[in-house]
């Protein structure tokens, strides 16, 4: 599943040109990792490599998420809230996704390699945990807190703990139906 690498031009306008945003800076951190592995020769990149450790840290600090360089990340991440975001370093996340406080996309379990890879579209909620060698479909929400342990098809919910998935009424939609949800879990 190879990704397009997104653009800074692209973070600039998903939020806004908002220099205040630590989901910018987040962005701006991990496009400056990732860019680095470009330069040659190596020891010309080991002082960039210096450099973005130092940045990671500050922009980690000061935002609260941990989205590491060698995560492969797709074209317009919108983080709306950042504080308490960690994404595994062997992760990959589509185009478009979107990821809300306390969201943790990683290992199921330690010292074990494989982490989710995440489709096109993906609307996470707040607190969501998406772990283990796993995928996850285009067009998918996770609902808030939930625990994915187990693929989630496109098109899909996924709620609870652990995530139980359910279809969209209105396969089409981009976004999901909450209400729906809501209602036949009463």
């Amino acid at each position: 599943m190879e990704r397009v690498p997104g653009s800074f031009r692209e973070d600039w306008r998903i939020y806004q040109g908002n220099l205040l945003s630590p989901g910018l800076w987040v962005m701006a951190a991990y496009r400056f990792g990732r860019w680095r592995y470009r330069i040659r020769p190596r020891f010309v990149r080991m002082g960039f490599s210096f450099a973005y450790k130092i940045l990671f840290a500050m922009v980690q600090a000061a935002s609260g998420a941990e989205i590491p360089c060698e995560a492969r990340i797709g074209r317009r991440l919108r983080i709306d809230h950042s504080h308490g975001i960690v994404i595994s370093g062997d992760a990959w996340l589509g185009d478009d996704v979107i990821l809300r406080n306390g969201v943790t996309i990683g290992l199921r379990h330690a010292g074990t390699r494989g982490s989710p890879v995440i489709g096109n579209r993906v609307d996470i909620g707040a607190g969501a945990k998406i772990l283990g060698t796993i995928r996850v479909g285009d067009d998918v929400g996770i609902g808030a807190n939930a625990v994915v342990l187990n693929d989630v098809p496109s098109n899909a919910i996924a709620v609870g703990v652990p995530a139980r998935i359910s279809f969209r009424k209105n396969a089409e939609a981009k976004v999901p139906e909450w209400s729906a949800v809501e209602e036949s879990s009463l």
